[in-house]
């Protein structure tokens, strides 16, 4: 029993005391952070239920880059809730009508639609609509790889069933 403790005892005291001297340092990593900025725009009849944004000069948004848009649908407990489009709403007369987008890398298209007259609305749809824009930093893949290409370059782990 003495023995199993001094080998334990010794093994830990050879473990704990590996230690050699530091390594010379790295080159700094690269931060990439997404953008958000938040905007509200209106959408009603004199513009046709849309509305074009054109993203900050200061922002550098790539073609590669993809622009998620999100509603505010309000706030629970002092926090932000946030809605991805395109989203659909049900009003009480069976219709439906939704909040959609499209963009470009320098702007983002808001577009309200539905299948009946958008002018019956209230307000609360249709004026100061606030909108949160994620730009978030992306690069294409390289779309001329096989799937035994993928498989070999140990850039992905596969898992099985």
């Amino acid at each position: 029993m003495k023995r199993i403790f001094f080998t334990l005892l010794s093994l830990g005291i050879l473990f704990a005391s590996c230690e050699g001297p530091e390594g010379p340092p790295g080159i700094p990593g690269v931060s990439i952070l997404g953008k958000v900025i938040e905007v509200s725009v209106d959408l009603d009849q004199s513009n046709g239920y849309q509305q074009v944004v054109t993203l900050p000069l200061d922002i550098e948004v790539f073609e590669s880059d993809a622009i998620l848009v999100y509603r505010h649908e309000g706030i629970f407990d002092t926090a932000d809730i946030w809605t991805p489009l395109p989203t659909t709403y049900f009003d009480a007369g069976g219709g439906t009508f939704l909040y959609t987008f499209n963009h470009t890398y320098f702007d983002v298209k808001f577009f309200l639609d539905g299948n009946f007259n958008l002018n019956t609305l209230g307000t609360e749809w249709t004026q100061n609509q606030l909108f949160r824009i994620a730009i978030v930093p992306a690069e294409y893949g390289d779309a001329s790889l096989s799937m035994e290409d993928i498989e070999q370059s140990g850039d992905f782990e596969f898992l099985g069933n």
